[in-house]
């Protein structure tokens, strides 16, 4: 009984008979706001406990020489053909790349941007093709020239019409223009044009039939085109449904590649038989010519951290281009660095960070266009990219990394052949948003001085409140008496 006694005189919260209390008016009131003030005091508390906070710094970027950065792209180039357009990659440390094609799908596409067939794969073309030995030995004209008139006559005269598209100017056609009269002689003379007419070997100058030339596709001087009787089709604006060779351009292979085209022909009829024949020109030589003169590209390379230069030009070992007919318009699709995120992850990271991915993408949707005719010839469109590295850490492990960028264009008059080229710049700092991490004693430890400061603050109000009545009420009593 006594150690009992002993314990209740250490309590700290001794209680008052209830039938000492008094309850009043402005006492429930005080104690609804007071219970009010806790429920929203506690909800507050609980929102910022689980609400993410973040701390962004700068630091330097610790990614290691062995690591490599991704660049993905997609675009359009309305006048760039697929046969020569060409990806390479450069920077200052002395990597030149050129005509990636591992990475690198394309496709024609027509005038409005849409695909127009299936992927283009340029893995057949030559780098280095046998010419004739270039000697004064003298050689006739053996082969038509062919004007616009003229050409859309003879394409459905003979079943057989293999054109030069040349430029006199062009070190590869005058390569090609011996070996090229020597094969049309020896064709004409085998198959003479009176009596035979089963293959006609022409030429078309393409400084004087800029026209025909563009409505073919032209791009690249000398093209060789293969247009066929009954197969080809031909739509409102005269483009040809044709093919392209790309063998050695030497007599021998030029003539052996005619007869071949013609071995399948009846003299009789005339009539194309390629579908029941098997004669067939070797794996590479000939393919499917484009049909329109536009390429969208798309795909990724990998780069070393370091400034260097994403170029998109046209390109061949075994051609050449007329600079002031070059248009390198484009529409961009997406160019990002990095990872590729995923929609999801990215919408999830801009719901807790919603700055974050506003330049993951800068240029997409960006269009760039020229028209050579319009005074603007030998454009090169440059793109300056300055790229930085963002980092999300939680408290145990790396969310997300992504690359920003800032971009700046502009249209450059080129002395060469026009480019579209986009100079990355990766930042030797890096951008690092960390998580802050919230303990739970300490949200316990917010919520109870809530609940204690209210109810305390609330208490010292009603005092106030209760004793001024009292007051009020003593001061009225010493009036009445």
């Amino acid at each position: 009984m006594v150690s009992t006694v002993k314990i209740k005189s250490v309590d700290f919260y001794r209680k008052i008979p209830r039938d000492l209390t008094e309850a009043s008016l402005s006492g429930a009131g005080l104690s609804i706001i007071a219970a009010l003030s806790m429920m929203f005091l506690f909800g507050m508390e609980l929102n910022n406990y689980l609400t993410l906070s973040t701390t962004t710094s700068v630091v330097v970027d610790k990614s290691s020489d062995a690591e490599f950065l991704r660049i993905d792209f997609n675009m359009s180039f309305p006048a760039l053909s697929c046969e020569f357009a060409s990806v390479d990659v450069s920077d200052v440390l002395g990597t030149n790349r050129l005509n990636i094609t591992k990475t690198v799908r394309k496709h024609s596409i027509d005038k409005h941007l849409r695909p127009t067939g299936a992927e283009f794969h340029p893995d057949s073309t030559a780098t280095e093709l046998k010419h004739d030995e270039e000697d004064d030995e003298e050689y006739g004209e053996g082969s038509i020239s062919l004007n616009g008139h003229s050409f859309d006559r003879v394409t459905h005269q003979y079943p057989i019409l293999v054109v030069n598209f040349f430029a006199p100017w062009c070190y590869w056609s005058n390569r090609l223009k011996p070996s090229w009269e020597k094969a049309a002689n020896i064709m004409r003379e085998r198959y003479d044009r009176e009596t035979d007419g089963r293959i006609l070997v022409a030429k078309v100058d393409c400084t004087e039939e800029v026209d025909l030339c563009r409505r073919n596709h032209i791009q690249g001087y000398p093209s060789i085109r293969i247009f066929k009787k009954g197969s080809d089709v031909r739509d409102n604006h005269g483009h040809h449904d044709h093919e392209s060779y790309y063998g050695d351009r030497d007599t021998d292979s030029l003539v052996k590649m005619m007869e071949d085209l013609v071995a399948p022909i009846k003299l009789e009829s005339q009539m194309i038989t390629t579908h029941n024949s098997s004669t067939k020109l070797a794996t590479g030589i000939k393919r499917p010519a484009p049909v329109t003169g536009g390429c969208r590209i798309e795909g990724f390379v990998r780069v070393k951290k370091v400034p260097g230069n994403l170029v998109i030009s046209a390109r061949s070992a075994v051609h050449s281009f007329d600079a002031s007919q070059m248009n390198m318009s484009h529409v961009i699709y997406g160019l990002s660095f990095g990872k590729i995120i995923t929609p999801k992850v990215m919408s999830d990271i801009k719901r807790l960070l919603p700055h974050l991915g506003q330049s993951h993408d800068r240029l997409n949707g960006k269009s760039y266009i020229t028209n050579p005719r319009d005074s603007t010839e030998n454009v090169t469109i440059e793109h300056f990219l300055q790229v930085v590295k963002t980092e999300v850490m939680t408290r145990s492990y790396k969310l997300v990394e992504e690359y920003e960028y800032t971009a700046h264009s502009s249209l450059v008059h080129s002395l060469h052949i026009p480019v579209a080229k986009f100079h990355y710049e990766p930042s030797a700092m890096q951008v690092l948003i960390t998580e802050n991490s919230k303990s739970f004693s300490h949200f316990i430890t917010n919520v109870c001085a809530i609940i204690g400061g209210v109810f305390t603050v609330a208490g010292i109000l009603d005092s106030i409140l209760h004793n001024t009545m009292r007051m009020v009420k003593k001061v009225e009593l010493g009036k009445n008496f």
